[in-house]
């Protein structure tokens, strides 16, 4: 476990830089679980506008592979493995406050059995930080900014999860519709997803 959480930090400072702070949370019957905290002036990077963002990763939750709730009994190397990432405008929003429901979903795989796989979307049962308009959020594609960490077989690769914070509207019409249209929608109005403080994409 310590192994493969030495290489998914080294692949995070290696993709994201240096974290400037780290946060841990451990839950009852649950690993540790940490934070880690990774700032971006904007100065070259992939956004391209100038602007800063903050990126929040979890590290942690790869350590122990996603089974199926309903297998009798969990493989231990087999199935698979990610760390959940979040990325937001900085100084925008009391967004620190993310760490805590962050840590919820990267224990809920050891807690509720939950297998988390891009187009799927996770409920928070609450802001994702103090005053934030989004309750829930959409799992992305991984492989973009921090590329897929391929383990030795039979393990399955860790693959870095990106979140894309939904509001209550904007759930209930990915449930309705699908992840695609809505992933459609926020392209077709240009919706800034690192937003802190966005209103939901038109929806009609």
């Amino acid at each position: 476990m310590a192994e493969i959480l030495a290489l998914v930090e080294a692949r995070l400072r290696t993709a994201l830089g240096e974290p400037d702070a780290r946060a841990a949370v451990t839950f009852l019957g649950t690993d540790r679980i940490e934070v880690l905290r990774f700032q971006d002036s904007g100065s070259g990077s992939q956004d391209g506008d100038g602007a800063g963002v903050t990126r929040y990763v979890t590290l942690g939750m790869s350590a122990q592979p996603m089974t199926d709730p309903s297998a009798v009994l969990a493989d231990q190397v087999k199935g698979p493995r990610a760390e959940l990432l979040l990325t937001v405008r900085t100084g925008l929003a009391d967004t620190d406050q993310v760490l805590r429901p962050l840590a919820v979903l990267a224990a809920s795989p050891q807690v509720e059995g939950v297998v988390m796989a891009s187009g799927g979307s996770l409920d928070l049962g609450g802001p994702l930080w103090p005053g934030a308009p989004f309750h829930s959020v959409l799992i992305g594609e991984s492989g973009g900014l921090v590329p897929d960490l391929e383990l030795d077989a039979p393990r399955e690769p860790v693959r870095f999860l990106p979140l894309l914070p939904m509001t209550p509207n904007e759930a209930a019409y990915k449930r309705a519709r699908g992840a695609r249209e809505l992933q459609e929608r926020w392209l077709a109005h240009g919706t800034d997803l690192r937003d802190p403080l966005r209103r939901s994409v038109p929806l009609d």
